[in-house]
């Protein structure tokens, strides 16, 4: 119950807190709808199996110069998915844009796989948590990785839904205005993640 318990508290946690992914799902609804949201919001499902078994292997032994150089690679990434976002405003917004289907997702995937915090979060929180429980009892493990992702995916699902609701309130313009502004932050994220990864500070 305890990892459970853990992997609830951290997913929660994780879902809601800012970043690139966070910032795709919001954009991605207000531009195309709920289901663009949704579309972003389960990257995670299709990304972080490589990234669990990599930093499990390799928790112990990665080095500060790895760390810096995914850091800087993920957030200049990141800052051109947000350059991308606001160049496209306009044609995201006409109906013929409305829905691209397997473009959200994959947005969302190379979002989650490029950008260092899950690999933070994992090198540092999650695998070393994951390999304890396991050690334990490997139902241990599942209840921590099941409670994680349920409010992970779940939180950013519920943050596309309440967005898609206020969407239908918002006249075109002002659904551009707010693309224009998760554009830039998800661009300031990325500028952010390349001082962190440079500095020192990741």
């Amino acid at each position: 119950m305890t990892e459970l318990l853990a992997g609830l508290a951290l997913g929660l946690g994780a879902g809601i807190a800012p970043g690139p992914l966070l910032t795709l799902v919001v954009t991605g609804t207000l531009e195309r709808g709920f289901g663009a949201g949704l579309r972003v919001a389960i990257a995670p499902l299709l990304t972080d199996a490589p990234i669990i078994g990599l930093t499990v292997a390799l928790v112990s032994s990665v080095s500060d110069g790895v760390l810096r150089v995914m850091g800087i690679t993920g957030g200049i990434i990141v800052a051109s998915m947000g350059i991308w976002t606001i160049l496209t405003t306009r044609m995201a917004l006409e109906p013929a844009e409305l829905d691209p289907g397997p473009a959200d997702v994959w947005r969302g995937v190379f979002a989650n796989a490029l950008s260092p915090h899950p690999w933070i979060f994992w090198i540092g929180i999650g695998a070393p948590l994951l390999v304890t429980a396991w050690r334990r009892a490997p139902s241990l493990g599942i209840a921590f990785l099941v409670g994680f992702y349920a409010l992970l995916v779940g939180s950013k699902i519920a943050i596309a839904w309440v967005v898609a609701r206020g969407r239908r309130r918002l006249s075109t313009a002002w659904r551009g205005r707010l693309v224009v502004i998760g554009g830039l932050l998800l661009s300031g994220a990325g500028m952010v993640l390349v001082w962190e990864a440079a500095t020192g500070r990741l």
